[in-house]
């Protein structure tokens, strides 16, 4: 199957489950904000295999704000985004401080920490301006349209690979999508 942005686009659209998570991120008021990793790329993967949206593990929120560094931020962020959708499992991360977790350079905006994640397909996140789905994709959607799974650059080393599959045991990948093509 081949996917378009427009098509990826319109997988978040039809879903009224991620268009309530996209609302209620965009009323926290963050700076620079997308959802990426498994919100994205899970959603895209089972349609393309004809499953039902799986469960969310985590909802991935990448914002940028070098004014407010402090982890608590990303919790007073997680406790109001709890307030309005409880049942969602939030993980927001300032990615202007996120490097240091990681041992790279400071990111220069959200975008540029997304394109670090450890996998091409993951590399995929949407925000919601002006009530509009928006798409980045870092490494374009080749990968994520061909349910192929690649260590993004950053993760181009043994240690990244090494990472990128035991990501793929530990999350059930393979047993999920029986069409996941592994290039690692």
């Amino acid at each position: 199957m081949v996917m378009s942005a427009q098509d990826v686009v319109g997988v978040i659209e039809s879903d009224p489950g991620a268009m309530r998570v996209l609302r209620a991120t965009a009323d926290l008021g963050l700076p620079d904000w997308w959802i990426g990793a498994g919100f994205v790329r899970n959603r895209v993967w089972d349609v393309i295999s004809g499953l039902p949206v799986s469960p969310e593990r985590d909802v991935d929120v990448a914002y940028f704000d070098p004014e407010k560094l402090d982890p608590r931020e990303d919790a007073r962020a997680e406790a109001q985004a709890m307030v309005a959708l409880p049942e969602v499992p939030w993980e927001i991360r300032n990615q202007a401080r996120m490097h240091l977790r990681n041992g790279d350079e400071p990111y220069t905006s959200a975008l540029d920490a997304i394109s670090r994640w450890p996998e091409t397909a993951t590399c995929v996140a949407v925000t919601l301006r002006d009530d509009c789905v928006r798409l980045v994709s870092c490494h374009g959607l080749a990968d994520l349209a061909g349910m192929v799974v690649r260590p993004s650059p950053a993760m181009n080393n043994a240690a990244g690979r090494a990472t990128v599959l035991r990501r793929v045991e530990v999350k059930g990948w393979r047993h999920r999508w029986a069409g996941l093509r592994l290039e690692i």
